[in-house]
């Protein structure tokens, strides 16, 4: 490859992962090309892209994009990134489900607001909550307060229209 094919290889890294803050990165060597078409159309849908970078190139445009700690993920061996989606948790749960299904993906690891993680660091990601599933957490935990009150104010008036039911019901008996 030239020298100019190189940098303009460089700079698309560097365009592409401009807005990037987070990412997966994976080895998946060996996997077939179906598998492969099958698996990258079922991540498109759900906002994840998937992107083969070499190396050398990859470094360079990270180091260029000040994200110095992310050049280790790329010391050897081909990688493949993953990013998009809702958030990194996402793409992580998302690649393990894929990877349960094929043996030769493997995680080398993730760059996560600044911080490297390992392929230890990115299983423990794929088991946290989702950005949704916080999200209903915390809503549910908002109206909890709200729905025990409304209980308390509602209780004794079920217990007073019970009681008035029962009176009534005594008196249609007896008439």
């Amino acid at each position: 490859m030239t020298y100019y094919v190189k940098g303009l290889v460089q700079k698309q890294y560097e365009e592409t992962f401009e807005e990037v803050q987070d990412f997966v990165v994976l080895q998946c060597t060996g996997l077939g090309g179906t598998n492969n078409n099958r698996m990258r159309g079922a991540l498109q849908e759900k906002g994840i892209r998937l992107a083969m970078v070499k190396n050398s190139m990859m470094r360079r445009a990270l180091e260029s994009l000040g994200q110095m700690p992310a050049r280790d993920l790329f010391a050897a061996g081909p990688c493949t990134v993953a990013y998009g989606g809702d958030s990194v948790v996402d793409i992580a749960k998302e690649l393990s489900e894929w990877a349960k299904k094929f043996d030769v993906i493997r995680f080398k690891g993730a760059y996560v607001e600044g911080s490297v993680l390992d392929e230890a660091g990115v299983k423990e990601l794929a088991k946290m909550p989702s950005r949704a599933e916080l999200q209903g957490q915390i809503v549910q935990t908002a109206l909890t307060p709200g729905g025990n009150i409304a209980g308390a104010l509602l209780g004794p008036g079920r217990v007073i229209a019970g009681c008035i039911k029962s009176i009534i019901e005594k008196f249609e008996e007896a008439a």
